[in-house]
């Protein structure tokens, strides 16, 4: 239980990835930061992805002026699964059809030639530029296809209706040699830590080190854990760069101060 309550303050105080939409074509929802009441919780057993849905669902549940008609919306042509709709609301009586999103994303500044297309996924699998164009390409236009009609008509919703909203999260990090890039398109509070190569590694020979799993990536650095020596945590670490995998890292420096970073392969 205290795992998921750490988990759930660290989405809480995990900004929205944008603010305006000036440089993006979607509205952000605003989610309070009140935190709810998690005692009857089942959210240990999801994944992460899974996880933050359900953390968005508890902080929608305890807002009186929204109403949850419907989440997880399969949509389907007979047995063929086409999409799902993460949920469908009604605040203040205006259908919202909402999409939720968290992410952890690293700068490259080798990729793509906008500050949005340098945003790219630990592992170089994925990108905010792929994402953005899921969103807008497929998620979003779900909503107006023909096998998703019959869902709005039990609900009694007529989807010209609907506005479109998504919750945007995301964990942001740059290279811990470039660590003062100043940022116009996104949220600069999203930035959370930084990331490494292998070669500068060295450098930190004094420091404890963590590697957390995955659902914990969402956690604020807690102040007490079974942190590894830096031989140690080489000795793991190693495994997993050798899988072209880039864990997130806690590290906890000889002064007590700790950070969040990302050990990349590449």
């Amino acid at each position: 239980m205290k795992d998921i309550i750490l988990q759930y303050l660290g989405f809480l105080n995990t900004p929205n990835l944008w603010l305006n939409t000036s440089n993006f074509k979607m509205q952000q929802w605003q989610l309070s930061n009140t935190p709810a009441d998690l005692s009857s919780s089942e959210n240990h057993k999801l994944r992460l992805g899974k996880l933050v849905e359900r953390f968005v669902s508890q902080q929608l549940k305890q807002d009186d002026t929204v109403s949850i008609l419907i989440e997880n919306i399969q949509i389907q042509n007979e047995k063929l699964t086409i999409g799902e709709l993460d949920c469908l609301l009604k605040k203040d009586e205006q259908a919202i059809h909402l999409e939720i999103v968290y992410k952890f994303y690293l700068y490259d500044a080798t990729v793509g030639t906008t500050e949005i297309d340098h945003w790219i996924g630990p592992n170089r699998k994925d990108s905010l530029v792929q994402k953005l164009a899921k969103l807008e390409e497929k998620q979003l236009p779900l909503l107006y296809h023909k096998h998703t009609k019959p869902v709005l008509e039990k609900l009694d919703l007529q989807v010209a209706e609907i506005k479109q909203q998504v919750c945007f999260k995301a964990q942001l990090f740059v290279p811990f040699s470039k660590q003062n890039v100043p940022f116009k398109a996104i949220n600069s509070s999203c930035v959370k830590g930084f990331y490494i190569t292998q070669k500068e590694l060295p450098q930190f020979a004094d420091c404890q080190f963590f590697i957390p799993e995955k659902r914990d990536w969402l956690i604020d650095i807690p102040t007490h854990n079974l942190w590894q020596s830096y031989h140690t945590f080489l000795e793991t670490l190693k495994l997993l760069l050798n899988q072209e995998k880039a864990p997130l890292c806690w590290l906890k420096k000889p002064n007590g101060e700790t950070e969040k970073c990302f050990v990349v392969w590449w």
